[in-house]
């Protein structure tokens, strides 16, 4: 509105032609995509995936019939690949894209994305990474804010000052998990971050986590850290099985 333009947020992809849902200047939702076009239907299924189906959505991929196959449901629903929820009004958030999703060994499927933005609102936190596939719970690999992570280490008295030494202190992961859980306090149990691991260096474009977009890429992440990983999950077990 600064520009005395008001903005206002739609969904859809070049298979929907490519309208699914639309706010307007009358009915403006913000956080939200809007409510379905007329004639378009959306729901979602159970692991949070967007579906629709109407006149917008394609017949198919030209000589692709598997691929077809691929993107629709039995029922003839096309799965667009977003993950979202629809509130009582008919509103469609989006949340996350489907293969960002993760699946704990409980068989809960976790959305990373707004879970990392919460955490991020910690002034120590300076960028977060959500894992926890397979495993029992969640956890979170956490590059720390430095300077306001030394900045607390010199008021309290801690001695340590490089990011190795802040990384492993006991009373330095103790805040980083009390700041973790009370911005995680409102989620669902399944969704609870219960361990944090700190790493030293900035993840980064050029060291192969993050794309130029400066999303983040997970699967080198778990590889790159996988060592970081094992051990946070076999703390925690060892953890549990001595209480």
């Amino acid at each position: 509105m600064g520009a005395g333009l008001q903005i206002v947020q739609g969904y859809g992809l070049t298979e929907t032609s490519p309208v699914i849902t639309l706010n307007t200047p009358e009915d403006n939702r913000i956080g939200t995509v809007g409510r379905p076009i007329g004639g378009v239907e959306v729901r979602t299924a159970a692991d949070g995936e967007i579906e629709t189906r109407g006149p917008n959505v394609m017949l198919g991929y030209y000589n692709k019939p598997e691929a077809t196959r691929e993107v629709f449901t039995e029922d003839g629903w096309f799965k667009t690949g977003d993950v979202g929820a629809i509130d009582a009004q008919g509103y469609l958030r989006i949340t996350d894209r489907k293969k960002e999703l993760f699946k704990t060994s409980g068989g809960k499927y976790v959305a990373p994305q707004p879970i990392e933005q919460k955490i991020k609102e910690s002034r120590f936190v300076g960028q977060v990474v959500l894992i926890g596939d397979g495993r029992k719970f969640p956890a979170a690999l956490i590059v720390p804010d430095w300077e306001m992570l030394r900045s607390y280490a010199q008021h309290k008295g801690i001695d340590a000052r490089t990011p190795a030494e802040l990384a492993r202190h006991p009373r330095v992961l103790d805040l980083m998990q009390r700041q973790v859980d009370a911005l995680c306090e409102h989620l669902p149990r399944y969704e609870r971050v219960k361990r944090v691991a700190l790493l030293e260096k900035e993840l980064t474009i050029d060291g192969g986590e993050l794309t130029p977009t400066l999303k983040i890429k997970r699967r080198v992440i778990d590889q790159k850290y996988r060592d970081v990983i094992d051990r946070l999950y076999a703390e925690a077990e060892a953890g549990a099985t001595r209480d």
